[in-house]
């Protein structure tokens, strides 16, 4: 079951979605839950307080380093390959890796 976010998150969800717009991101969902696609292909999404982001190697161990991420398991018992779990509590940093994720699933 996808935690149900607060108003907060949303709102910071809302706005990394509103900063994509004009580079063609489109909103959608992935397994029920919000998300964020170019094409087809899905970027980033909402699961309850937190983003989801898919990220080359390197932004994404730079990602993992900071407090509170981790790799993202959608409830499957492992985590999907190349993804990571960024809380609210580090929303600030949501924008920079919607656009690496963004610039990565662009190819």
């Amino acid at each position: 079951m996808i935690p149900k976010p607060s108003e907060q998150a949303v709102a910071a969800y809302d706005a990394v979605a509103a900063g994509l717009e004009s580079s063609g991101v489109v909103r959608g969902s992935m397994f029920g839950m919000p998300c964020l696609k170019i094409g087809k292909k899905v970027v980033a999404g909402m699961f309850g307080d937190a983003m989801t982001f898919k990220l080359p190697p390197e932004p994404r161990e730079e990602a993992l380093g900071l407090p509170g991420v981790e790799p993202f398991d959608p409830g499957m018992g492992r985590p999907m390959k190349a993804w990571v779990l960024i809380p609210l509590a580090q929303s600030a940093v949501w924008p920079d890796y919607a656009a690496e994720a963004l610039e990565y699933v662009r190819g």
